[in-house]
């Protein structure tokens, strides 16, 4: 495990965490080993959560809702000044990819633990994101780097040039919204109409791009981390494939099957076009993999929920080095003593039922995680915990490494079968189900293996 220098009580900065539950705990975990002051803020719905008493101070933000309290920005900063914060962690979610947030950070004379608003825009923009990832050569998704026009035939004529099936998408979208697929000629006009209106309903913005539809790529990220001094590393890539509706399940590290020579190659194209734009912190490139070739498809410009796996292979703290950056201390380490070894698996698990999906919000009456070589668990969940229904509901990741993918798998599905939450619903046995399927088993599924799953399923209940 790579550490950074400790700090003295001197120079002692503090670190407000603008989330919960158990990115906020992770965070907590990372400035008590870096000998930061740590200060949380938390909703009405998260009074009394155990992990609030592992923060140096916690303010209270606003109610329940998030649109009053996570993602009230003025309520946000406004606590982050009480409490005498130099920086803010925002965590994944809410505010972690706002753009007028990190303005208002940065006005406020507090330092985002992120890139800067200008970064975050150009790159939350997927039309800009495409356009700046095809200048540093890193390849792209067919379909042209701008938004599509008004004129129905300028665009019946890109989608032909593009060859059907096609995807449209919202410029400005994120979490499986604002796409939607055509197949066929006839159907593009009221396609368009119908995503335009959905990019404008869910992200204010109602420019819309056009891509290729690949028909069976697997989803493949590649972590990187950059210091404000110029050093720009690639951390290895994991496969996210397992998913639903564009939500992910099941994450691992690495991507099994994929040339390695292939992952260094792109691996560096992304490091090498963070350092040109200037990035700063923690972030993740995004790619459809399919008949050996990668294409990009977006960029994450914060940390994600499946790090761990990135950091069990490579035995790095990905939150610390994101806060040092931020901090403006430079990488500790270059390139060449990057090394991942190993493989990791991680399970996201939801309270919600594992056959509807309908989320089971509710009190905790019995939480025990497991353990073991191997085994990790990042939670916020204790018996008693209240499961509020404002939230997301993932409450848990259970992260399995071994010396090899069959090891990892091994102790993964050992670990869910030794967790045990009761008093709400959970898809712990759901996981069970898919670490034995066939498919996954062997590595290298495509993003709708899970749905195909699923009308299996459905189809033996009937």
């Amino acid at each position: 495990m790579t550490d950074s220098k400790s700090t003295s009580p001197s120079d002692r900065q503090t670190v407000f965490v603008a989330n919960r539950g158990e990115i906020a705990l992770r965070i907590i975990r990372a400035c008590r080993r870096l000998g930061l002051r740590v200060v949380c803020g938390f909703s009405e719905a998260d009074r009394g959560a155990a992990y609030l008493a592992c923060a140096d101070d916690a303010i209270c933000i606003g109610p329940a809702a998030a649109a009053k309290s996570y993602l009230n920005i003025p309520a946000v900063i406004r606590a982050a000044q009480l409490l005498e914060a130099d920086l803010i962690h925002p965590g994944y979610g809410f505010l972690s990819e706002n753009a007028d947030f990190a303005e208002a950070v940065e006005k406020a004379g507090m330092t985002l633990v992120g890139p800067s608003a200008e970064i975050m825009r150009r790159m939350g923009d997927k039309v800009e994101a495409k356009a700046a990832m095809i200048a540093a050569d890193v390849p792209c998704v067919p379909g042209p780097d701008s938004v599509l026009p008004n004129d129905p035939e300028a665009i019946a004529a890109i989608a032909e040039q593009i060859g059907y099936p096609v995807i449209l998408k919202a410029a400005g979208g994120g979490g499986g919204r604002g796409m939607r697929i055509v197949r066929e000629a006839a159907k593009l006009a009221e396609a368009f109409m119908l995503t335009r209106q959905e990019a404008q309903r869910f992200f204010g913005n109602p420019d819309i791009y056009m891509e290729k539809f690949l028909e069976k790529p697997r989803h493949v990220e590649i972590q990187i981390l950059a210091d404000a001094h110029g050093t720009a590393l690639w951390l290895g890539d994991r496969d996210c494939s397992m998913q639903r509706r564009h939500q992910k399940l099941i994450e691992e590290a690495p991507a099994p099957g994929i040339d390695r020579g292939l992952i260094e190659e792109i691996g560096t194209r992304c490091a090498r076009s963070c350092a040109e734009i200037g990035y700063v912190g923690a972030g993740t490139f995004e790619f459809l993999y399919e008949d050996g070739q990668f294409y990009f498809i977006e960029m994450n410009t914060r940390i994600q929920v499946e790090h761990p796996v990135t950091e069990m292979v490579t035995g790095l703290d990905i939150v610390a080095l994101q806060i040092d950056v931020a901090r403006g201390r430079p990488l500790p380490l270059s390139q060449e003593q990057v090394r991942t070894e190993g493989h990791a698996i991680e399970c996201r698990i939801n309270a919600e039922d594992p056959e509807s999906f309908a989320p089971s919000p509710g009190r905790v009456s019995k939480m025990h995680a497991p353990g073991g070589p191997g085994v990790r668990v990042d939670t916020h969940i204790a018996s008693g915990t209240e499961v509020s229904a404002s939230y997301d509901s993932m409450i848990a990741k259970i992260i399995a490494f071994g010396v090899d993918r069959d090891e990892a798998l091994s102790r993964a599905r050992a670990a869910l079968e030794e967790m045990q939450i009761e008093g709400v619903k959970t898809n712990i046995a759901l996981h069970s189900q898919l670490l034995v399927d066939t498919g996954f088993a062997e590595g290298g599924v495509s993003i709708h293996h899970f749905e195909h799953w699923l009308e299996k399923r459905e189809a033996s209940n009937a």
